[in-house]
């Protein structure tokens, strides 16, 4: 039996989430499967290919809902799961008629697709997660932010951190397929020493400086918020700390920058803030507004690359209005 698995690229919760799932759909479901990981990411336009669902089971982990009846099993914890109002009914009336019941799954209330797929996996399937708790606990750690500081998310003493540089960096389409079967039989560490993807880690430390570098000259930070907008100099992505270890003092951080596929609003806030969470805003309500979406306190939008006016007029908005929103706070 053929699974194709389709993960949230570029991601390292979503790279856990695959390897996870694959570990557990093989211990818990069917033995004798093979595993195909398919990366999805977020851009204008169509998510979704429904001639990509070819496997005898498709399975979507940490990424949006599809209503496909070819989609077998779907986990996510991202409160902007649902394109529409129509998919979110498909996934309540699917539930309700027991169509989904066990095999979809949707919980915002988790830090990672990971610990969620976890828990649904060892709750109702039997699985057993205590060999991979480490990796379900960074999963947490990288997608929740809940680094110590902001000088251990930029300067990233740790396996998961470097693992994640490498994740959110790579344009070989064939490192994702190869890495991700790996997170669940190694250790993060172990992971990290094989010679080929060891390899790429200097010159990626060394765009990282770069990228340090390059906010710091293009940041300011006013009245609680950071805006940069590093579009001219188009990269896959850079640490999205670097704003806060920069500008400790902010609460928001918005990013305007350029890929190969997309231009790119980032819409996050800060993990250290002291601001009060009940002042704190929504960022996945503001996001969605444009088209995006993620979570309360970090999210993004994705526009075309030719695009560039419109997601800068977005990321103007979305600046003026945070800034005001830190002003009409009490001091």
């Amino acid at each position: 039996m053929n699974i194709r698995v389709f993960y949230h690229d570029k991601c390292f919760d979503g790279a856990c989430s695959a390897s996870l799932f694959s570990r557990f759909h093989r211990e818990c479901i069917r033995p004798d499967a093979s595993y195909e990981f398919c990366g999805l990411v977020h851009r204008a336009g169509a998510l979704f290919n429904e001639a990509d669902f070819t496997g005898d089971e498709n399975a979507i982990v940490d990424f949006k809902y599809s209503a496909s009846p070819r989609i077998t099993w779907w986990f996510d914890h991202h409160l902007s799961a649902f394109l529409t109002p129509e998919d979110h009914q498909d996934y309540l009336q699917g539930l309700a008629d027991g169509r989904y019941g066990d095999r979809r799954f949707y919980d915002p209330n988790y830090i990672s697709c990971t610990s969620f797929l976890a828990h649904i996996a060892s709750t109702r399937f039997g699985f057993n997660a205590a060999p991979v708790a480490d990796l379900i606990k960074w999963a947490d750690i990288v997608d929740g932010a809940l680094y110590t500081s902001a000088q251990s998310a930029v300067e990233m003493p740790e396996p998961a951190m470097k693992l994640t540089l490498i994740i959110e960096s790579t344009q070989d389409p064939t490192f994702m397929p190869r890495l991700i079967p790996l997170l669940t039989r190694m250790s993060l560490q172990q992971v990290l020493d094989q010679p080929w993807i060891a390899s790429l880690l200097p010159p990626l430390l060394d765009r990282h400086e770069r990228a340090i570098e390059l906010i710091r000259s293009r940041s300011e930070s006013k009245q609680g918020t950071i805006f940069f907008d590093i579009s001219d100099h188009p990269s896959e992505g850079y640490n999205k700390f670097i704003p806060y270890y920069l500008h400790p003092e902010a609460t928001y951080s918005i990013g305007l920058s350029k890929s190969s596929f997309r231009t790119k609003v980032s819409v996050g806030s800060n993990p250290w803030t002291k601001t009060k969470p009940e002042d704190m805003v929504n960022l996945a309500t503001i996001c969605e507004r444009y088209g995006g979406g993620g979570h309360a306190r970090v999210g993004a939008i994705s526009f075309p690359p030719d695009r560039e006016d419109d997601a800068r007029r977005a990321a103007t908005e979305i600046v003026a209005e945070l800034r005001a929103h830190d002003s009409a706070l009490p001091k």
